[in-house]
């Protein structure tokens, strides 16, 4: 018994689906054990007591950044993390939020509380931003 061309591709393709949906609630899950998720209206309400902090790398953070946000790229974060206090909220935000939740799990893992996340990220960040080229 073989498997037709048809049948390798709708294996693949099912392969496909399985592997993104499980990647999707891996990333759903370690959102919620680590950080919580706010939407733009309390993330501008709390921001004021809190270390706001763009995951984006140098130049997208010069072309456009949430006012009053500190750069720390996710690509230097472990090197920069010991700079975040631990008596302040802390909140973080990137373009979606892919890499704000795995920066959520590195504070918690290092004893961090009090961690949120703008929920739709920069993207759909409709405030005040702030340009530096």
């Amino acid at each position: 018994m073989s498997i037709s061309g048809f049948g390798v591709i709708n294996i693949i393709l099912i392969t496909i689906i399985v592997l993104w949906f499980a990647r999707d609630t891996y990333f759903r899950l370690m959102a919620k054990m680590s950080a919580t998720t706010i939407d733009e209206t309390e993330f501008r309400e709390g921001m004021r007591k809190a270390q706001v902090i763009d995951l984006r790398e140098k130049d997208e953070f010069k072309a456009g950044h949430i006012l009053g946000a500190r750069s720390m790229p996710y690509t230097m974060f472990k090197e920069v993390m010991p700079s975040i206090r631990k008596d302040q909220p802390i909140y973080l935000y990137d373009q979606r939020k892919t890499l704000s939740i795995r920066a959520a799990n590195k504070l918690r893992k290092s004893g961090y509380q009090n961690i949120y996340i703008l929920k739709k990220g920069y993207e759909g960040w409709t405030g005040k931003i702030k340009k530096d080229i």
